[in-house]
């Protein structure tokens, strides 16, 4: 492994909501960092049911630029980015972010199941996605856990509160919609922005709040009209009677 190294850890557990784990990956590849993924065997149950990926260990390079949208027919050894990913499979407690010396930033758990939560929260180690959290939060080094379920039981919260009180940041996946709400992706984006805006990485996954009411729809409605606009004008306009008779001289076939 290169010295310089240091990479960013995204853990995916099996808690529906994969598209923000894709948009958090992007968002850091997007900022030129690296990113080290690991995929719970449940996570990749819930990535077939909700994008019908199949995500594969041996193939993981191939299914992740799918997952993320990258790869449009090209080698996903060519895909920009994918060089910058390691990927390490749920089941190898012995892999690199296992260990408090692996020189990684830190880590979001995107999204955070119920059963990773309290996983983590009591430092249980069943997989390698709870025994990198743990190994995070022993380190010091800044965690991100993402839980999405709802509602919560008293358990769940207990656990959550624990996670706090040990240096992790419980970031609900709770989209604003002062950021712009005209599709589901814009509000994935909004969840995954806040997740980077925790770990320090820049990005312009949404539009922040300036203390103006209505900028985003304003500037959505903006962005609608001027696509309407270049859909329009990139449509042919009728052909008129001279362009059909053909070039001067010639007989209309």
């Amino acid at each position: 492994m290169h010295a310089q190294r240091r990479p960013w850890i995204v853990g995916v557990s099996g808690a529906s909501g994969t598209p923000y784990a894709a948009a958090v990956i992007r968002g850091l590849l997007d900022a030129g960092e690296h990113v080290d993924l690991v995929v719970s065997r449940a996570a990749r149950l819930t990535i077939l049911d909700e994008t019908g990926i199949a995500f594969r260990d041996a193939h993981w390079r191939g299914d992740l630029a799918t997952w993320l949208g990258l790869a449009a027919g090209k080698d996903p050894g060519a895909v920009a980015g994918l060089d910058r990913v390691e990927y390490w499979a749920a089941g190898d407690l012995a892999a690199g972010p296992s260990s408090g010396s692996y020189p990684a930033k830190g880590m979001a758990v995107v999204p955070a199941s119920t059963a990773a939560v309290a996983g983590i929260a009591l430092g249980l180690s069943k997989d390698l996605l709870q025994r990198t959290a743990d190994v995070t939060v022993k380190e010091r080094r800044p965690l991100v856990v993402v839980p999405r379920e709802t509602p919560f039981t008293g358990t769940t919260l207990r656990h959550l509160v624990r996670l706090d009180d040990a240096g992790a940041v419980v970031l609900p996946a709770s989209p604003a919609f002062y950021a712009g709400a005209s599709d589901v992706q814009r509000l994935v984006d909004f969840v995954a922005g806040k997740v980077l805006d925790v770990l320090g990485v820049p990005h312009t996954l949404f539009r922040r709040w300036e203390g103006e009411l209505g900028a985003a729809r304003r500037a959505e409605a903006a962005e609608a009209t001027q696509a309407t606009d270049a859909a329009r004008s990139s449509v042919p306009g009728p052909v008129g009677p001279a362009e059909a008779a053909g070039p001067v001289g010639t007989v209309p076939p």
